[in-house]
């Protein structure tokens, strides 16, 4: 076994980690060094991510970690920061949950390319926040007229601590820039969107060396300068699915977390006007692979209840608001989990009861009522994604695999399963670090291709097997009543 461990800087949108990786030939430990709050700040001129405040963290936790084999990033997708001709950050990077991108899509960037024409060359489901949607809304900003270089979140964490100037391609795929079919920057979008070329660094993929630590990053943490930062999956969802443990490739995957990112591994994107219809994503994985998906709001909808109720004074145990969930009463209420009223910060329990209130159905009266309501709505999304994308993509799926901090949920996980009818395995919950340190391993020649590192994940984390229970009629009685709910 390696002793010395990998460093996995892993960046959620709450929260922030540094996690240790020892691998060896049928091993693989983690070890979390530091975690630290995400606190996005909402400024006059709109939500804004900390990210100074992260890079402090990220250098406390690798100070706290000791000495490592090498260090990888990954982080949230979507946001990017700007360098001017000095290689100064120009602000503080915007949160994709700020609402200047609303309206920007039909105002500003389909008169000039369609949204049948952007599918085509870019595969990706319409999101507005995606990249492409956030530079149009800053057009005329002070701030695009100095930028010179355009990172997205890892990279500009990656070049602070190397001074290296890069774009991982998983990451890349989510811009809505990016050519589905070549793997390369999409030129003929930025031609259209008079956007510069020069803006975007060259491509690099997971496993690529993107530099050793700059001299005084050395000082700060107390590694050697010679520490190398590897190119990991970057975007957090491919460093997820990366470490799914499969050992078939019919399986079906949903990374849960914040967003629920439900789909299929495939070898080439879907770029069908049947699939641009359903709102299906065609995204880079690790070695070609396409992380064929779609975005669902997850258990941000919970955890927003949590916020709220702490606010007002109200329990927020999870375990209990579980087991109350448990005891409440069936499909009672339904939301759908990819509405785009749930997606910005704020009251989400007056929010889901006003849905229930305009869709006549019967308002929950509880916080488990609630809680059941969202678990329940979640496990019909998840339902419904995966039976679209097995049909568009043409697959046969017989499992699914449940990775990430909602694999620890007890409940929703049973509840996908009887609401898809397919067994679900869960775990691991830390699957972005997993697959974060795997392809760092990797780079060292220390694990071997992608099936194998899936096959040590199943060989040495804890799974959990839900069966499907009953005969799903109830399920498919609530998947046909939730699309035909009559607003009043």
């Amino acid at each position: 076994m390696h002793n010395t461990p990998y460093a996995a800087v892993d960046l959620g949108a709450t929260s922030g980690r540094v996690i240790l990786g020892r691998v060896g030939p049928d091993t693989l430990d983690l070890t979390e060094a530091h975690r630290f709050p995400n606190t996005p700040v909402q400024l006059p001129d709109g939500l804004r991510w900390d990210v100074l405040a992260l890079y402090q963290s990220i250098l406390d936790g690798l100070r706290a970690g000791g000495q490592v084999t090498s260090i990888g990033i990954d982080t949230w997708a979507v946001d990017y920061g700007l360098l001017d001709a000095d290689g100064a950050l120009l602000g503080h990077p915007f949160h994709y949950r700020d609402n200047r991108t609303e309206g920007v899509a039909a105002r500003e960037v389909w008169p000039k390319i369609g949204s049948n024409e952007l599918y085509q060359a870019t595969g990706l489901q319409h999101l507005p926040f995606t990249t492409v949607y956030q530079l149009a809304a800053s057009a005329d900003s002070a701030q695009i007229g100095a930028a010179r270089t355009l990172l997205m979140i890892p990279d500009l964490l990656v070049h602070w601590l190397t001074g290296s100037i890069g774009a991982e391609e998983t990451n890349a795929s989510t811009t809505g820039l990016f050519d589905a079919r070549t793997g390369t920057w999409a030129g003929h979008i930025l031609d259209r969107l008079s956007l510069d070329p020069g803006l975007l660094p060259p491509l690099r993929a997971p496993g690529d060396l993107a530099g050793t630590l700059l001299p005084h990053v050395a000082a700060h943490t107390g590694l050697s300068a010679d520490t190398p930062v590897v190119t990991v999956a970057s975007h957090d969802t491919a460093s997820a699915v990366a470490a799914v443990p499969a050992t078939t490739d019919d399986f079906a995957y949903i990374s849960c977390g914040t967003w629920s990112l439900a789909g299929l591994e495939l070898d080439k994107p879907v770029l069908t006007e049947a699939s641009r219809a359903a709102n299906f994503t065609n995204e880079r994985g690790i070695d070609g692979t396409i992380r064929y998906l779609r975005n669902i709001m997850g258990l941000w909808l919970l955890e927003e209840c949590r916020r709220t109720w702490t606010m007002q004074g109200f329990p927020t145990d999870l375990p209990a608001l579980l087991a109350d969930a448990a005891r409440a009463e069936p499909f009672a209420a339904l939301v759908d989990a990819q509405a785009p009223e749930f997606l910005a910060p704020g009251d989400m329990p007056e929010r889901i009861r006003a849905y229930c209130r305009r869709t006549g159905q019967p308002v929950p009266d509880s916080q488990g009522a609630l809680v059941r309501c969202i678990l329940e709505s979640l496990a019909l999304a998840h339902r419904t994604v995966l039976r679209q994308a097995a049909v568009l993509a043409d697959r046969d799926v017989s499992h699914v695999h449940l990775v990430g901090g909602g694999s620890r949920n007890e409940l929703l996980c049973q509840l996908t399963a009887d609401a898809t009818g397919l067994p679900v395995i869960a775990g691991p919950t830390e699957a972005t670090a997993l697959g974060n340190i795997l392809v760092q391993a990797r780079a060292h020649g220390r694990v071997g291709d992608l099936p194998a590192m899936r096959r040590l994940i199943a060989g040495t984390q804890q799974l959990r097997h839900y069966t499907p229970r009953g005969d799903g009629a109830s399920w498919a009685s609530a998947a046909s009543r939730l699309p035909t709910i009559k607003e009043s």
